[in-house]
């Protein structure tokens, strides 16, 4: 089975529910009903409630069950959500009127549902900015307990026919931490690997990339690399972890054997760690737009609870392929701790 239907099956057996912070989005209703139709979560639409049915009659859609519709303004646990966001708020002067009005934004209301366990993630951007939806995230989900650092990473899917190689693969970080340094680096990795098995199953053969592969150059971004590699090693023993490496070095095999042949990866690695922002981002673009790879992401790492960004330009499969990610989330973050799930 191809890894994106995989991820879509994957996530049809448990049926998490899902909240959509920008309902009326004519994209994220047309996602909403594909993800509702093939059972892969339920979903909760957040809005003004006639913009929502009035999206839903424009696309000739029916509510399926399944599908529910918040209205901030209206909503019975107004309430208490605003006591929530008061109470992680507090401390930088938002007094429990304010708490009542934040919670009447789409994006702040759906981070409170997850946040007070009534779903179990949170999707936004399509048509907010990034920095809205990541900030809220943190302000109101929170980083997990056992995370130093909340990141990102884009889950690349290689399935066209010309691709020298199949499968999923993760690229970190690529739309969040712009320049870590090299602890930084090494916690990326950890949590990358982790996604890449939280996602697939699959076990993680995580790279750390550089322009230099084993002192083939010298300058204190390679050093970053080098020292960031030792600090992984040294954090997460189990894992396979190899760096300084070029690119190809770490995905080509016949590369591999002649510029790191002693490399326990041999070129077979699925988890790339940047060694910053500009990188990551580039280097996802071009394999989404040059090499065809499918790009899904930014997916973010380190909450206390699945909460994930859109692009602006993406399309309603964007979306149902962010649904299907973000339940798979939920799914393994429960079974890490049940207390976790809705």
């Amino acid at each position: 089975m191809k890894p994106l239907e995989m991820l879509l099956v994957n996530a049809a057996k448990s049926e998490r529910l899902i909240v959509l912070s920008e309902g009326a989005d004519p994209r994220v209703v047309e996602a909403a009903v594909q993800a509702r139709a093939r059972k892969i979560a339920r979903l909760i639409l957040v809005g003004p409630r006639a913009e929502v049915e009035s999206a839903f009659a424009r696309a000739g859609n029916e509510i399926l069950p399944g599908i529910e519709i918040h209205d901030p303004v209206d909503s019975p646990l107004r309430d208490e959500l605003a006591a929530l966001y008061h109470e992680k708020r507090k401390r930088k002067g938002v007094t429990p009127e304010l708490a009542r009005e934040a919670v009447c934004d789409p994006h702040v209301y759906a981070a409170a549902l997850v946040a007070a366990g009534h779903a179990d993630g949170t999707i936004g951007g399509a048509v907010a900015p990034t920095a809205d939806i990541v900030r809220t995230a943190i302000q109101v989900i929170g980083p997990h307990k056992d995370a130093n650092l909340v990141s990102s990473f884009f889950l690349m899917l290689f399935c066209a026919s010309h691709h020298s190689k199949k499968g999923a693969h993760v690229f970190a970080d690529s739309g969040l931490v712009i320049d870590p340094d090299a602890t930084e680096m090494a916690l990326i990795a950890g949590a990358s690997a982790q996604s890449l098995t939280d996602l697939t199953g699959e076990t993680p053969r995580v790279a750390m990339l550089s322009f230099s592969t084993r002192g083939s150059a010298s300058h204190a971004s390679v050093s970053k690399v080098v020292e960031a590699t030792a600090r992984a090693k040294a954090a997460y023993p189990n894992l396979l972890i190899d760096g300084e490496l070029q690119f190809d070095a770490a995905f080509e095999p016949g590369v591999a054997s002649a510029k790191a042949a002693d490399s326990p990866l041999k070129g077979e690695a699925n988890v790339f760690i940047f060694p910053n922002l500009e990188s990551g981002n580039i280097a996802y673009k071009i394999a989404q737009r040059v090499g065809g790879a499918v790009a899904i992401g930014p997916i973010l790492q380190g909450l206390a609870k699945p909460a994930n960004d859109l692009s602006r330009g993406c399309s309603s499969e964007d979306i149902l392929h962010m649904i299907a990610v973000t339940a798979a989330q939920a799914d393994a973050a429960q079974q890490r701790d049940p207390e976790t799930t809705a």
